[in-house]
């Protein structure tokens, strides 16, 4: 039976309902955003708009696992947290390997459809890390889902840069130079994810205390 006041506990499933249904809204937000990018990164070669494109998907995805996990136990939410962050890390890592294609075969992407389309995924990610911000500061499944809206804030924000790059120079270096970034931050973010989860797998496993009887 749990310990709680009948006003606690329907606080808890209160902000449970809230924050479900805000992941809802950012899953669908970000399979939109998908479908929109890999189209236009597709079209006008760009190696920011693809790579954003992806983080995306697997946002969506990730948006996906925390809905299933949430209201079960530490070992599970934890378990999807690792799984996400081993998604962040190898995205990273295709990133860095896209850049480097596209810095070997000289890509010059249209930078008019980067900014566009850059522009609609920043006031997209924005909206999302606006229905995140209470939960920032949660469980390892919760900083996970800020920690991704977040990189992903900062991402279209460096991809509307290297429209700018790309428009003024007629090179594809600073579309590469954002990619590469985009792949910093995606590791960076999987490390932090992966060590919290860990540390709430570890925190799980320990036996409860034996009471001291007097």
């Amino acid at each position: 039976m749990p310990c709680c006041s009948s006003d606690t506990c329907s606080s808890g499933v209160a902000a449970t309902g809230r924050y479900r249904s805000v992941l809802w809204v950012v899953l669908g937000i970000n399979a939109a955003m998908f479908l929109i990018e890999i189209v236009a990164g597709l079209a006008v070669g760009s190696a920011a708009l693809q790579a954003d494109a992806l983080d995306f998907l697997a946002d969506a995805a990730n948006y996906g696992i925390s809905l299933f996990v949430l209201g079960l136990g530490l070992r599970w939410r934890a378990g999807a947290a690792l799984i996400k962050g081993a998604s962040m890390g190898f995205f990273g890592l295709w990133v860095a390997g896209s850049a480097l294609w596209h810095a070997l075969h000289g890509t010059v992407p249209g930078w008019g459809t980067m900014g566009v389309v850059g522009s609609l995924a920043l006031v997209a990610n924005l909206a999302c890390l606006a229905l995140l911000y209470a939960w920032r500061d949660g469980d390892a499944n919760m900083r996970s889902v800020w920690i991704c809206s977040r990189n992903d804030s900062i991402a279209n924000a460096a991809v509307l840069a290297a429209t700018l790059g790309v428009f003024g120079t007629g090179t594809g270096w600073p579309d590469i130079a954002v990619a590469t970034v985009m792949a910093a931050l995606a590791i960076q973010g999987a490390v932090v994810i992966v060590r919290q989860a860990l540390g709430e797998f570890r925190r799980d496993r320990r036996p409860d205390p034996v009471p001291v009887l007097r």
